[in-house]
C-alpha cells in the first residue's frame, strides 16, 4: 500500500511537471509569433516636384498609414522626416536610419500625380502611390503600386482621398508581395505579418 502511495505521488508529480514545461515550452512559441517590428516610413516624393504640393501630400499618406497601421499588433509605424529618391535610393541612409531607430524594415513611397492637358501642369485628382519595401541591411525585399484612376476608373472625388485609397491599395499589395515572395522559404504568416492582416484581404 506504501509503494502504491508513493507511485501515486510521483506519478502526479511528474504529471504536473509535464503540463508545465508544456505551457512553458506554448507561451515561448507564442511570444516569438508576437514578435513586432519597427518600420521605418520615409517621406513620399512627390512628383512633380513642387513644393506647394508637397506637405498636402505627406499628411493624407500619414494619415492613411495611421488609420491602417493603428489595429497592427506585429507593427510599430515610425515616420522619417526625410527624402529618398524612389528610383534610386540612397541604401546607405536607409541602413544608417534602421540602425538609429532600431527597426527591421524601411518603406520608401511615392506620390505621382497625373497632369491634365497641355502646357502648365495642371493636376487632376488621380494619383499613383508607390511602395519598396528594404530590410535593416538595405535590401529590396519587394515593391508594389496603385493608380487610382485605373482602378476606380474615375475623375471624382479630391486629390486627398485618392492618396487615401492609393496608400491603402499600395500597402495592400506590398503586403500580398511580401508573402508570395517568401512563402516557399519561411513562415510567411508570421515572419511577414508587418502589416495589419485584419484591415485586409489576401486570397
Amino acid at each position: 500500500m506504501k509503494n502504491l502511495y508513493l507511485f501515486g505521488t510521483r506519478f502526479a508529480v511528474l504529471l504536473l511537471l509535464t503540463t508545465y514545461c508544456a505551457v512553458s515550452a506554448q507561451n515561448a512559441l507564442l511570444n516569438k509569433d508576437e514578435k513586432s517590428y519597427q518600420i521605418l516610413y520615409f517621406n513620399p516624393e512627390v512628383f512633380p516636384n513642387i513644393d506647394e504640393i508637397k506637405e498636402p501630400t505627406y499628411t493624407a499618406f500619414f494619415s492613411a498609414l495611421s488609420d491602417q497601421l493603428s489595429t497592427s499588433k506585429n507593427s510599430k509605424l515610425l515616420r522619417v522626416d526625410y527624402d529618398i529618391p524612389f528610383d534610386e535610393p540612397e541604401v546607405a541612409s536607409i541602413i544608417e536610419f534602421c540602425k538609429n531607430n532600431n527597426a527591421q524594415y524601411a518603406v520608401v513611397p511615392k506620390v505621382k500625380y497625373f497632369k491634365v492637358g497641355f502646357g502648365k501642369y495642371v493636376f487632376s485628382n488621380q494619383v499613383v502611390v508607390s511602395m519598396k519595401i528594404y530590410n535593416a541591411a538595405g535590401e529590396l525585399m519587394a515593391e508594389s503600386s496603385y493608380d487610382t484612376y485605373r482602378k476606380n476608373g474615375r475623375l471624382l472625388g479630391s486629390a486627398e482621398n485618392s492618396i487615401k485609397i492609393g496608400t491603402n491599395g499600395a500597402l495592400k499589395n506590398l503586403s500580398k508581395n511580401l508573402r508570395k515572395q517568401n512563402r516557399s522559404t519561411m513562415n510567411a504568416s508570421t515572419e511577414f505579418e508587418i502589416f495589419p492582416s485584419e484591415q485586409f484581404s489576401f486570397n
